[in-house]
């Protein structure tokens, strides 16, 4: 298996690459300040249950027949866009009277499917794992697959501890101004917006060359 050195410049790699913004991190933060850290927290492992499917994939070779066929990195972005949008527009419809805790289990559940719907739905994080986790694998240290699944296993922990303290952080912010009216108003809008963004993200991106 691999050697404790391989492990650990890979996992300052992934820490770096984490510390960078981007769509994850304005996904959990989003969700953590619109629903508190339960959001973040579902945001969280929807992110994590993602990667260890892409990591699977990549593993058996799949996330590579994905990529080689021309069609997949438009069809993958553009559905990614119209998801986000689907949920942007729910989330501007007038609520219903009453919120219950089953209401509020149930939006914890559609987080979680949705940032984990979100993550595979990127075709750049598809590109990702196909050019990140290769680069740690050592020849003579194991079977590849074997490599690539600990590689992927130990990026979805460090991914999942990262963003539950994103998360946590968002939480904070929430309780802070969860009893002012006017920002509860707000929270809904300003979600849609962020996940309005992430579609438009989606729909500008242009393929590697």
């Amino acid at each position: 298996m691999l050697d404790m050195q391989t492990l650990m410049i890979f996992s300052g790699a992934v820490i770096l690459l984490l510390l960078s913004p981007g769509p994850n991190m304005a996904f959990v933060i989003s969700h953590a300040v619109s629903m508190g850290w339960r959001g973040g927290l579902a945001a969280a492992l929807g992110i994590s249950i993602a990667d260890l499917i892409l990591t699977v994939l990549t593993a058996t070779g799949v996330t590579a027949l994905i990529a080689a066929w021309p069609p997949s990195f438009d069809i993958i972005r553009f559905s990614g866009a119209l998801y986000l949008l689907w949920m942007a527009f729910k989330l501007l419809q007038p609520r219903k009277a009453g919120t219950g805790e089953g209401q509020r289990e149930t939006s914890l559940a559609a987080v979680f499917v949705a940032a984990t719907l979100n993550s595979l739905l990127n075709p750049k994080a598809l590109l990702f794992f196909i050019v990140f986790l290769p680069q740690f694998v050592v020849p003579g240290q194991g079977a590849v697959a074997q490599q690539l699944l600990l590689l992927g296993l130990l990026l979805s922990v460090i991914a999942l501890v990262f963003h539950v303290l994103l998360g946590a952080c968002g939480g904070v912010v929430s309780r802070r101004f969860s009893g002012k009216g006017r920002m509860a108003r707000w929270q809904p809008r300003l979600l849609a917006s962020v996940l309005g963004l992430l579609a438009l993200r989606l729909m500008l991106m242009q393929r590697p060359g």
